[in-house]
């Protein structure tokens, strides 16, 4: 009998790629994994943690669709290995909204329509969500580098830029990540 990596009848298997057990933290939430060493976040995400509202754009890393926050800093989880993210706090757009509400970008994003087919919507947020809790004052200049690794086909970039300072305005002002406020339909 060929074992694995033998030829069997001319036919060659493939070696089972050992894994390896990694701990992250998702969403606040402890998760014990067996990975492959190649697997990357985006994948864990969607197909072992099912948190499928980080989207997989174009797997180089090219559209920010996949757009997640490590450690509050954003990244792409299409070109971050899940042992890259061992031991540190990994945040998806699940995280953005609370049980009390949508967060004031998501609110803005709907209000001033940001999004149109909203496939890139959840990277844009992830991406500004970055940029607010770095600097909750950014001036254009700032939104737009910020949002730089993130691709839109849809909508262009005034309204999500609008609704990102809008967002900060709003959080400025006291409005709580969550809670419903007045400017949403």
């Amino acid at each position: 009998m060929a074992g694995p990596g033998t030829e069997l009848y001319g036919i060659r298997r493939a070696r089972a790629v050992p894994r390896v057990t990694v701990a992250l933290r998702v969403n606040g939430a402890e998760h014990t994994l067996a990975v492959r060493p190649y697997d990357v976040l985006l994948d864990v995400l969607r197909e072992r943690l099912n948190l499928t509202g980080t989207r997989r754009g174009c797997d180089m890393g090219t559209c920010g669709c996949c757009t997640v926050l490590l450690d509050g800093r954003p990244v792409l989880s299409c070109l971050t290995l899940a042992l890259e993210a061992e031991g540190r706090q990994v945040s998806t757009i699940e995280s953005v909204a609370t049980g009390e509400g949508l967060h004031p970008l998501q609110e803005a994003f709907v209000r001033l329509g940001a999004s149109q087919c909203g496939f890139c919507t959840p990277g844009f947020i992830m991406s500004a969500v970055g940029l607010l809790d770095r600097n909750p004052d950014p001036d254009d200049d700032q939104i737009r580098d910020a949002i730089s690794g993130n691709i839109c086909r849809c909508t262009g970039y005034l309204s999500i830029i609008e609704a990102i300072r809008e967002a900060a305005g709003r959080l400025r002002a006291g409005a709580s990540p969550g809670a419903r406020g007045g400017s949403a339909p």
